[in-house]
């Protein structure tokens, strides 16, 4: 096993000694001081390979795990995976870090908290760098389980539970109809290996499930990336610790249907249903996002819809860049992807700014007690450093310079009017919203960047409002969010060395086959006055002027109709689904064994003799069958008066000894045609079951009253006659179907194979010993039960003579 390998299952085993380092060192050391040492030395372990990717350089690694199935526990390493990976790991040391100083060592099941964080950290690990589509989908289901425990933390609070089964609910089914898509791309392909499919894409654009493959795959990256229409489960989400959120929602959880869309790029790019629905859906989130965000009163709603905004943002960037793919090369692949370039700068770029400020609006929430900007403001003395770092995010994510947001932003604008120029996919008729739609989300953005620094920080204090008094926070609070400011402005004035050693090999990993040199762009912040930066002057003067006459015109935002949004349709939509699905169980959950059976035996006409009948497997052949004798006629005459007498019976007594006489006669059967290990069995259940309902059903009055008639039910003779009729047609269509050789004739040998004469003996203790066994230890277990039930029920009742 390689060490890359071991690198994604450190945070799992780590996760195993949190709760005994929680149990034996807490409360006088934090527990987070332990943890913090995982994600340091997976960050440190991966640095190294940054010099060998920067060079081209791929690593895959290998392990059988279900060779058979084609399964195998394969990790890949490319410029793409390495930035994920760094992300998850740096980001993670700093929150963790963070969280050693916000969480409480007192108050909080800290244990459950690094645990949590732990499988959360190992699982995104595992999606960034699996090779195999099943191995992929592991790992994306423990990102959703994780995550929900995550977001539950402070289980006791409503909101807390509400919002973790929202995100639970639509990422698992997002990552089903992801898990679909893979099985689709895997029959179209022949292999799980994501390197192979990417290999083979020239020959499986025309297949017939390369489109649903396609939309299935997507649907995954979309619900877990919060893309809009499935935006509505991360606001909830910031229920959770701040720590959480900047860690969940910065980095790592909504980034990975990110990286899902960049690493099938490569299967997909080209089309044109995957540029319009990747662009199309990043618009329009990007724009959802910063509209909502802008009438928030919560500083962490507002991140959240400000991070969907942003994640609108790189998604649209990646689907404009893989119109590359449908160039061989040359100028016009060089100017769409550019997009891409653009698309993982950003990436890198909102983590940074993003993981700062939820950190600054957790210090806030920390030290004020409250973070509903209604009750804030003027904290810019109180709070200068705190000001200051967040400053320097939000005026990053308004893309203002000297930030790294403004590098990105102007990358952006570029990529939007290359689109509009586009010649494609129906663009030189459509392509000029690209642009104004972008323009115009980022005239919103600016909007919630001033609102968050100057509606907090700026204004009248108001100190009766809060629910403590204000401080500076400690120092190891501010760590991490100062880290990643330094981050914002370094990459701003260094962003060539990042993108030589870690954008260009991303970007290749996206667009495989283009040109070398493609990406090797000098990023600057001044390119003379052109239409970018002349669209950036307008988002500040527009923004500028619509945030001064903000109260004027936000309360617009809110005329629209609430019993539309997607939080209503969403609650409605579960509203109703628990009503339709009360309403079915009632209808089949009556109490009655009767019914039970009935739709058992309905269900098995219906798909059992359906199957029959469509496969054309229903054939009788009579000519091998031996004769029937007299004797076998007469216990067939027999066993169906008998049947009859059950039937028609008026008293259970009757009708139980006319059915132990029913299975009396097929023990006869039995013995006709040498089966005397089966006779026996047969008489001895026979004897029991019949000794028990003589036992139970003695007391019990008459089956029918009055005039002693047998009502006719015709849903009971139907399904009864459609089970007779169908197992007939199974047993005599079994019988004229050989598909296989019969597997008795491997069992003739038991003498030999086994030392047996006797072939049923043979089969139970050696060919099914194991089965045998396990029968036994359940019947040992049953019996046990029953003696303790007895064994308590007759101390109980000693205990009572006692009392008396």
């Amino acid at each position: 096993m390689h060490t890359l390998h071991f690198m994604i299952m450190i945070p799992f085993l780590f996760a195993i000694f949190v709760p005994v380092l929680y149990k034996y060192f807490a409360p006088r050391v934090h527990t987070g001081w332990f943890v913090l040492l995982v994600p340091i030395t997976i960050f440190l372990y991966l640095l190294r390979f940054m010099p060998r990717i920067s060079q081209g350089e791929d690593l895959l690694r290998s392990v059988p795990w279900m060779p058979s199935f084609g399964i195998n526990y394969s990790l890949y390493m490319d410029g793409l995976g390495l930035i994920f990976g760094l992300l998850i790991t740096g980001i993670g040391a700093l929150v963790i870090l963070y969280s050693i100083y916000y969480m409480s060592k007192h108050r909080e099941a800290l244990h459950n908290f690094y645990v949590y964080m732990l499988l959360f950290m190992g699982a995104m690990l595992g999606v960034v760098f699996s090779d195999n589509l099943l191995l992929l989908y592991v790992f994306w289901e423990l990102t959703s389980i994780s995550s929900f425990l995550l977001i539950a933390y402070w289980y006791q609070r409503e909101r807390s539970r509400y919002g973790a089964q929202k995100s639970m609910l639509i990422t698992i089914f997002g990552g089903l109809a992801m898990l679909a898509g893979f099985i689709m791309l895997s029959m179209i392909t022949g292999t799980y290996s994501i390197r192979e499919i990417i290999a083979n894409t020239g020959d499986i654009t025309s297949h017939s499930l390369f489109l649903p493959a396609m939309m299935l795959i997507l649907l995954g990256a979309f619900t877990k990336s919060a893309q809009f229409p499935f935006s509505i489960w991360l606001p909830g989400a910031m229920e959770a610790p701040t720590p959480i959120s900047a860690y969940l929602h910065s980095a790592t959880m909504v980034k990975a249907g990110i990286y899902l869309v960049a690493r099938f790029t490569p299967v997909f790019g080209g089309e044109a249903e995957w540029f319009w629905l990747v662009s199309g859906v990043g618009l329009a989130t990007l724009l959802y996002g910063s509209l909502n965000a802008v009438k928030q009163t919560d500083l962490k709603a507002l991140l959240a819809y400000s991070t969907i905004s942003q994640l609108g943002l790189i998604m649209s960037l990646f689907g404009l860049g893989s119109a590359a793919l449908y160039f061989t090369g040359g100028n016009e692949s060089s100017v769409y992807a550019v997009a891409v370039l653009a698309a993982v700068f950003h990436l890198i770029n909102h983590s940074t700014f993003k993981g700062a400020l939820f950190m600054v609006v957790g210090i806030i929430d920390h030290e004020t007690g409250t973070r509903d900007i209604r009750k804030l403001g003027g904290l810019m003395q109180i709070m200068p450093v705190s000001f200051t770092l967040a400053v320097i995010g939000a005026f990053a994510m308004a893309g203002l310079p000297p930030f790294n947001g403004f590098l990105s932003k102007e990358m952006f604008f570029t990529a939007m009017l290359n689109a509009s120029r586009m010649s494609i996919f129906s663009m030189d008729t459509y392509g000029i919203l690209f642009p104004l739609l972008a323009w115009a989300a980022s005239v919103f953005t600016f909007i919630y960047c001033m609102v968050l620094v100057f509606k907090t920080f700026r204004g009248k204090y108001k100190p009766e409002r809060l629910d403590k008094k204000p401080h500076e926070a400690p120092l190891g609070m501010l760590i991490p969010p100062i880290v990643l400011a330094a981050l914002v402005i370094g990459i701003f004035f260094f962003p060539n060395t990042l993108s030589e050693y870690l954008l260009q090999p991303a970007a290749h990993a996206v667009l495989p086959g283009l040109p070398e040199g493609l990406f090797a762009k000098k990023i600057s912040a001044w390119h003379g006055v052109n239409p970018e930066l002349l669209m950036t002057i307008g988002v500040v003067v527009a923004g500028y002027f619509l945030y001064r006459f903000l109260r004027k015109w936000v309360g617009l935002l809110w005329r629209y109709p609430q019993s539309l949004t997607l939080n209503n349709l969403y609650a409605l939509g579960l509203e109703k689904g628990e009503e339709g699905s009360r309403f079915l169980t009632e209808r089949y959950m009556t109490g009655y064994t009767r019914d039970y059976l009935a739709y058992a035996f309905g269900i098995f006409i219906l798909f059992g003799g359906g199957a029959l009948l469509v496969s054309n497997r229903l054939s009788i052949h009579s000519a091998n069958n031996s004769s029937i004798s007299l004797f076998e006629g007469a216990i067939a005459v027999a066993l169906l008066a008998a049947a009859f007498t059950v039937l028609f019976a008026k008293s259970r007594m009757t009708a139980v000894i006319a059915l132990g006489g029913l299975g009396y006669l097929v023990s006869v059967l039995f013995v006709i045609f040498r089966a005397p290990d089966l006779a026996l069995t047969q008489l001895v259940i026979e004897t029991v079951t019949t000794a028990l309902f003589l036992l139970c059903y003695y007391h019990l009055p008459k089956i029918f009253k009055g005039s002693g008639r047998i009502p006719f039910k015709p849903i009971n003779f139907v399904i009864s006659l459609g089970v007779g009729v169908t197992v007939t047609l199974f047993a005599l269509s079994a019988n004229g179907n050989r598909l296989f050789e019969p597997i008795s004739s491997y069992y003739k040998n038991s003498y030999e194979l086994a030392g047996a004469r006797n072939i049923v003996n043979a089969i139970l203790v050696d060919f099914r010993g194991m089965d045998t066994m396990l029968e036994i230890a359940v019947l040992t277990i049953a019996a046990l039960g029953v003696f303790t039930l007895i064994k308590l029920e007759m101390d109980r009742g000693g205990k009572n003579e006692e009392t008396k």
